[in-house]
C-alpha cells in the first residue's frame, strides 16, 4: 500500500522530469555530496540541443542577474515538510464557504497550494512592499542544496524575524526585493489558468525591475499593460514632483490561448443613455451611427448614390463612401435597421442595438481616481468599518481592485491574493459578487506579521496584521448581508488554515537516521499532538483535493470517518485516522465507494487486515485509490 508523501512537491525534480521528455539524451546520472547516485541534467549537452552558439561563461548576453538569484531559486523549488491547520474558532461558516484565508509565510503557502491549485487560479492580485526603503521584505532560507532546505524546514521552531526593514542604505537593497519577489511569481504563475492573469501593484521604485523579471517568468510578449492608476488627486507640494499615481503591472499566463484577454468594462449610465427605441423597433433599444465612412478605406462598390424607401437620393460627401455596399444598404433599409430621422428624409444612419451583441467598454490604460478610488478614500473607509477605528496604513481602494477583478473574471473563478494586508481582494470579490450574483472564491495569504507596540491597530486591540486581515472580512461579510433578507447563495465565510510544521515525526521524511534503540518508540510515525482534522488537511494537500470542499464527520462502528466533499457515495476522500481498524469496518467504509480513502499506517488492527484492505476495496470499490500516512 502506498505512502503520501507529506510534503509539497520537489520542483527541480519536477523540472527535471519535463526536460527528460523533451531532451532525453542531456539526462545523466551523478553523485552528490553524500555520494549517492541522482539523476541529473548535463546542461553543456542542454546548450547544445538549444542553440547553435554555446551561450556560457562571461560571454556577454541579454539577461537579467543579481546577488541571490540562484539561492531565490532553490528556495522556490525545493520541497517543505509543512502543512495547513484548520482554524474553526476563527472562521466564518467554516463547513459551508468556500473561500480560504492562509495564515503564514507566503512562499510556504504557494509552495502548499502547488499541487491542489495548479493551473486553477484564474485572476492574481497581490500589493507586495513597494521597496522604499521604510518597508520590510521577507528573509528566506535560504541554504546550499534542496535536500538540506528540505531537511531544515522540517524543524517543529517556526523560523523567527521572517521580515526584516530594507533600508535605503542596505547595499543589497534591490537585490533583496527581487529575491523576495522572483521565487514567489514564479510559483504563482504554476497555480495560474492558462487563460489567467496577475495584477501587481508598485510603485516608481522597483517597477523597472518587476518588469524585468515578470517578461523573464511569463515571457515579454504575455505583458498585458502598466495600468497607471490615480492614487491621489490633491498636489504635495513638499516634494520635488508631487506623484498622483502608482501602477498595476498586468500578465498573462498565455497571450496565444485564444479569445479576449481582458473582459470589457460595463458600460456607464451615460453611455447606456444612448440607447433609445423611438421608432418601437422590435429589436430593442438602439443608436445612431454613421453610415459612412472614409473614402480611402472603400472599395468601388461603396461609391453609389443611395436611394431610400421613400425615394430620397443621398449622395455622398467628398471624401466620403458608404459603409456597406449598395445591395447591403438596401436590406437594411428594408428590414428597419437604417435611421432617416424622425421625418423620415434624413442622411441615413445604422442602427446599432444595445442587446444583438456583447456592449462594454475597452479597458484603458489608465485608472482614474473618479472610477478606482484613492489611497486617502480607502483608508478613511476603512477607518468607517472599523467603527472610527485606524488600523491600517496603506490600504488598497475596494474600487481599484474591483475593476481589475471585473477585466480579469467571471462568476465562478477563483482569485488568490498572497500578499493579503488588510484583505481588501477578499471585500472586493465579496462586493462584486453580491453585485452580479457572482460566485467566486478567494484564498488570500498573510504572514502574522506583528503590528508595531507604537501604531495605531496595536493600541485598538490588534496583535499582528493577519488579525486585522480576519477580522476586516468578517466585518465586510456582515456589513454587504445587513440588507439581504438572506444570503441568496452569496458565500460571506472564509475557512481559516494556518501554516504549521508538518503533522509527521522525522522518521516519515528520513527512515534512514533510525538506530536499533529507537524502533519502539516509532511504531506510530505521526506526531502525538497531532488532531485528526489536522492530518486530513495535510492529506488534502498531499493529494490536491480542493481545501475549500465540504467536510462532513460521521461514526461508523465507532471509527470517526471524514467525508470530504459529500457524505453519500463516490465522495472526493474518505479518511479515518483512527487506530484498531478491523476488516469488518473496512468493508462497510468501502461501501461508500470514495474516489480516494486513506488510513493510518499504523492504525490496522494487525497485519493481516492491513494486507486485506487494497483487496477488500479491489473488490467492492474498485476505482477507490487506497494510501495510508
Amino acid at each position: 500500500m502506498d505512502k503520501l508523501k507529506m510534503h509539497s512537491p520537489n520542483l527541480t525534480e519536477a523540472n527535471i522530469a519535463k526536460l527528460a521528455e523533451l531532451f532525453p539524451s542531456c539526462v545523466t546520472e551523478a553523485r552528490d555530496e553524500q555520494g549517492r547516485v541522482r539523476q541529473a541534467i548535463d546542461f553543456d549537452q542542454l546548450r547544445q540541443e538549444l542553440s547553435e552558439h554555446i551561450v556560457e561563461g562571461p560571454q556577454e548576453r541579454y539577461h537579467l542577474n543579481w546577488p541571490g538569484k540562484r539561492e531565490a531559486l532553490l528556495a522556490a523549488n525545493a520541497p517543505i515538510a509543512k502543512t495547513l491547520r484548520p482554524c474553526r474558532e476563527e472562521s466564518v461558516e467554516f463547513d459551508n464557504t468556500k473561500n480560504l484565508f492562509i495564515e503564514g509565510d507566503n512562499l510556504e503557502a504557494l509552495k502548499l497550494l502547488q499541487e491542489t491549485y495548479l493551473g486553477k487560479v484564474k485572476m492574481i492580485y497581490i500589493d507586495p512592499p513597494y521597496n522604499t526603503g521604510n518597508d520590510f521584505v521577507y528573509k528566506d532560507d535560504f541554504s546550499t542544496s534542496s535536500e538540506d532546505y528540505f531537511l531544515s524546514s522540517n524543524q517543529v521552531d517556526e523560523v523567527k524575524g521572517r521580515l526584516v526593514a530594507n533600508p535605503e542604505s542596505n547595499g543589497r537593497r534591490h537585490s533583496d526585493w527581487l529575491s523576495m519577489m522572483y521565487g514567489r511569481i514564479r510559483l504563482s504563475r504554476n497555480l495560474l489558468r492558462d487563460d489567467g492573469l496577475i495584477f501587481i501593484s508598485i510603485d516608481d521604485n522597483e517597477l523597472a525591475n518587476l518588469i524585468k523579471i515578470c517578461d523573464e517568468i511569463f515571457g515579454e510578449e504575455n505583458l498585458v499593460a502598466n495600468f497607471v492608476w490615480e492614487k491621489r488627486t490633491n498636489r504635495e507640494n513638499r516634494k520635488v514632483v508631487s506623484s498622483r499615481h502608482d501602477y498595476l503591472v498586468c500578465y498573462c499566463k498565455n497571450i496565444h490561448h485564444g479569445g479576449r484577454v481582458l473582459k470589457q468594462l460595463p458600460m456607464s449610465e451615460k453611455a447606456l443613455a444612448n440607447y433609445k427605441n423611438p421608432d418601437n423597433d422590435p429589436r430593442g433599444p438602439w443608436k445612431s451611427d454613421p453610415a459612412t465612412a472614409q473614402a480611402g478605406h472603400g472599395t468601388k462598390s461603396q461609391f453609389y448614390t443611395f436611394v431610400a424607401p421613400n425615394g430620397t437620393k443621398h449622395d455622398l460627401e467628398s471624401g466620403r463612401c458608404w459603409l456597406y455596399t449598395e445591395e447591403v444598404m438596401k436590406k437594411a433599409a428594408e428590414e428597419g435597421r437604417l435611421w432617416f430621422g424622425k421625418e423620415g428624409s434624413g442622411v441615413p444612419r445604422i442602427k446599432t442595438y444595445l442587446n444583438e451583441k456583447e456592449r462594454g467598454l475597452t479597458p484603458e490604460s489608465i485608472w482614474f481616481a473618479r472610477d478606482a478610488a484613492t489611497n486617502e478614500q480607502a483608508k478613511n473607509y476603512l477607518k468607517k468599518l472599523f467603527d472610527g477605528k485606524s488600523v491600517f496604513d496603506t490600504p488598497k481602494p475596494i474600487d481599484l481592485i474591483e475593476i481589475a477583478l471585473r477585466v480579469s473574471t467571471d462568476e465562478d473563478d477563483l482569485v488568490l491574493d498572497f500578499f493579503g494586508g488588510s484583505a481588501t481582494t477578499a471585500h472586493a470579490v465579496m462586493r462584486l459578487n453580491k453585485s452580479d450574483a457572482g460566485r467566486r472564491r478567494f484564498v488570500v495569504v498573510q504572514l502574522d506579521e506583528p503590528c508595531l507596540e507604537s501604531s495605531d491597530a496595536f493600541k485598538n486591540g490588534y496583535e499582528t496584521v493577519s488579525e486585522i486581515a480576519l477580522d476586516r472580512i468578517r466585518r465586510a461579510a456582515k456589513d454587504l448581508s445587513d440588507d439581504l433578507v438572506d444570503n441568496q447563495g452569496l458565500d460571506f465565510g472564509v475557512r481559516v488554515l494556518k501554516i504549521g510544521p508538518s503533522n509527521m515525526k522525522d522518521v516519515y521524511y528520513n527512515p534512514d537516521i533510525l538506530v536499533q534503540d529507537s524502533l519502539k518508540g516509532v511504531v506510530d510515525n505521526v506526531r502525538d499532538n497531532s488532531l485528526p482534522e489536522d492530518l486530513l488537511f495535510q492529506v488534502l494537500l498531499d493529494w490536491g483535493v480542493d481545501l475549500s470542499l465540504s467536510i462532513s464527520r460521521q461514526e461508523i462502528d465507532g471509527k470517526t470517518i471524514f467525508f470530504v466533499d459529500g457524505a453519500e457515495k463516490h465522495m472526493a476522500l474518505a479518511a479515518c485516522f483512527d487506530l484498531d481498524i478491523d476488516e469488518t469496518f473496512v468493508k462497510q467504509l468501502a461501501e461508500y465507494e470514495p474516489l480516494r480513502v486513506v488510513f493510518r499506517d499504523a492504525g490496522f488492527a494487525s497485519d493481516s487486515v492491513k494486507i486485506n484492505v487494497e483487496q477488500i476495496f479491489a473488490q467492492k470499490s474498485p476505482n477507490t485509490d487506497v494510501k495510508v500516512i
